[in-house]
């Protein structure tokens, strides 16, 4: 291995620490306890190292949002893919999207509360973002109906999805009523 190949390497673990423990970070104590200051003490390196992987916490932010996103594709594929049938499917999809939510608060958070400087519905999305939206499109695009389009479909149910994350964990929706939410959801709104 190079010099150089040895340093990029290098480079791309620091910033996967940095990642990961604003992550655990944010997770335990909620995003306004990420600090480049904190992170820097954290992972034991002085924080102009953590300025030169990143320009300060929106960057790590959208860093963590990015990972969600990828994490949450990943997750969302493979509980649609295992359940058989299209509603089946698409309960499967609806319920592992809420998990995720309820599971990785605080990654949520980065990738739909929080300015990550990420651009989200544009030609500059990241690929992350695009491939969760795709993991959605993939099944909810079987159930859009005759005449609406599969996307506009999509960004609908998303939409449900995310109110329903939101609302509940603001205990702004009673919990007990979690799994009839998502069957009316998928009754109503998908119709399988």
């Amino acid at each position: 291995m190079s010099v150089q190949e040895r340093k990029q390497r290098e480079r791309a673990d620091r910033e996967r620490l940095i990642v990961a423990t604003a992550r655990e970070l944010a997770e335990q104590q909620g995003w306004d306890a990420v600090t480049t200051r904190r992170l820097a003490e954290r992972i034991e390196y002085s924080q102009p190292v953590l300025y030169s992987h990143f320009r300060g916490k929106r960057e790590i932010i959208g860093a963590v949002a990015l990972e969600g996103a990828a994490e949450m594709a990943a997750a969302l594929r493979a509980t649609a893919s295992a359940a058989d049938g299209l509603r089946p499917r698409v309960t499967a999809l609806a319920r592992a999207y809420l998990d995720f939510a309820e599971r990785n608060p605080a990654v949520y958070d980065a990738m739909f509360q929080l300015d990550g400087g990420l651009a989200f519905a544009s030609e500059d999305t990241p690929e992350p973002l695009k491939d969760a939206f795709a993991a959605l499109l993939e099944t909810l695009g079987e159930v859009a109906g005759d005449g609406v389009h599969p996307g506009l479909f999509t960004e609908v149910f998303w939409a449900a999805l995310h109110g329903l994350a939101t609302l509940t964990r603001a205990g702004r929706l009673p919990p007990g009523d979690a799994e009839r939410r998502v069957d009316l959801l998928v009754d109503r709104l998908a119709i399988v």
